[in-house]
């Protein structure tokens, strides 16, 4: 069994890792950084979104793992089994173990698509799709131009999942291009969403509901989607009442989320799996030198990229400081954001805090987060994926600077 040590052990070459260790290396420079990472493609996950409404081609939202891995850092091809943080130790698929002074856990969130009764095998054809997965986006485009009639239906599953306003944003962009081509007044649109709001944070509900009704949308709160019958096109929902199963021509489906199994299983995890850290500092509440980010942190915020975005410097200033026995002086707020994308051309750009607090990023004569806009468009289209790879996962903080300790 191969033992390899390293300065600084990361745990996931997704947007949070990848954008930790950028930030590091830009703050020390030569920083001895190993990123345990099995897949050799790395994705901008924003954009399939817009992939199921026409606007990219999902080519675009790819690249290879090799080309975003940071300059000097070393790319452990693995997936990790398991962590050994008393003795400061994580071991990996094949094996063999990597010892480290730091460990940054940021492995995401795993798209629990088997909690749903036949889905697996419905998925990609019989009208069944899910923006949340890169080869089902097209498809989804597929069936937005095909559908002309019928019962449209968009799922959203219990809390928590990446990008709560993912189910929407699907939606919407179907609804508009349905509304533009003349065959909304056709088309049964519903929203089941197994939380009891539109939105987690009430003040972008108003201009979410005016689209509501503008395309003569369904909400059915509180129904969770529980089963798919493919070749039936039936889907089966939990409600209040009981059981209810409806029939459908086009099912787009959100997946139940939960932490990585290896994750949850060990001593890292809090109760609900993910990883256990203060909310402020990210880092761990029982291990000093770990600490958490991402998808698979346990903090309270809105799981999107925007978040990791504002997380990664605060772990890679914190971090060195654990380096250098020092304690943590960067604070996260909890800031999250969520550009919900209600027709083509224009987004209700929803930034938010802990607790949600508004936390805009631009003055509001600029942009008012809290109405449909088209520099938000320009922003969700153009901006933020430049950011994404010329920025964020090459240390370059722009609007994402590490802020202070939050008073507790």
């Amino acid at each position: 069994m191969v033992n390899t040590k390293h300065t600084v052990v990361v745990i996931g070459g997704g947007a949070a890792g990848i954008a930790t260790a950028a930030s590091m290396l830009k703050r020390r420079p030569g920083l001895d950084i190993a990123i345990v990472e099995p897949s050799d493609t790395h994705a901008y996950q924003p954009g399939w979104t817009m992939v199921g409404g026409g606007v990219f081609d999902v080519a675009t939202t790819m690249r290879p793992m090799a080309s975003v891995m940071p300059k000097g850092t070393t790319w452990v091809k693995q997936a990790c089994a398991s962590f050994q943080p008393d003795t400061n130790q994580v071991t990996l698929a094949d094996g063999s173990t990597l010892t480290y002074d730091v460990l940054i856990v940021a492995p995401g969130i795993r798209l629990a698509w088997e909690k749903i009764a036949g889905l697996e095998a419905a998925l990609g054809r019989n009208g069944v799709t899910s923006n949340y997965r890169s080869d089902l986006a097209p498809y989804t485009w597929e069936l937005v131009q095909a559908t002309r009639a019928g019962r449209a239906i968009f799922s959203q599953p219990p809390m928590p999942i990446k990008c709560a306003g993912a189910p929407q944003k699907a939606m919407y962009l179907a609804c508009d291009h349905w509304r533009r081509t003349g065959v909304l007044g056709d088309i049964e649109v519903q929203f089941r969403n197994a939380g009891q709001v539109l939105f987690g944070v009430a003040d972008y509900v108003p201009a979410l509901m005016e689209y509501v009704h503008k395309y003569g949308i369904q909400l059915e709160l509180g129904s969770n989607l529980v089963a798919v019958d493919g070749p039936a096109r039936q889907a089966t929902f939990t409600t209040a009442e009981g059981e209810e199963t409806v029939g459908f021509d086009m099912l787009h489906v959100v997946p139940p989320q939960v932490a990585p199994q290896f994750l949850a299983d060990s001593s890292l995890a809090a109760a609900s799996g993910f990883t256990d850290v203060d909310q402020h500092t990210l880092q761990h509440v029982r291990y000093p030198n770990v600490f958490g980010l991402g998808d698979g942190g346990s903090t309270p915020n809105a799981k999107t990229a925007a978040a990791a975005r504002k997380q990664a410097p605060v772990v890679a200033v914190n971090a060195l400081r654990q380096l250098d026995r020092k304690g943590p002086t960067a604070g996260y707020d909890g800031y999250g954001s969520c550009p919900l994308t209600v027709e083509r051309g224009k987004i209700v750009l929803a930034e938010f805090a802990y607790g949600g607090k508004l936390a805009p990023s631009f003055p509001t004569w600029l942009i008012d987060g809290t109405r449909p806009a088209r520099l938000s468009w320009m922003l969700k289209a153009d901006l933020l994926p430049w950011i994404y790879w010329n920025g964020m996962l090459k240390g370059r903080e722009w609007l994402a600077g590490p802020g202070g300790l939050i008073a507790q």
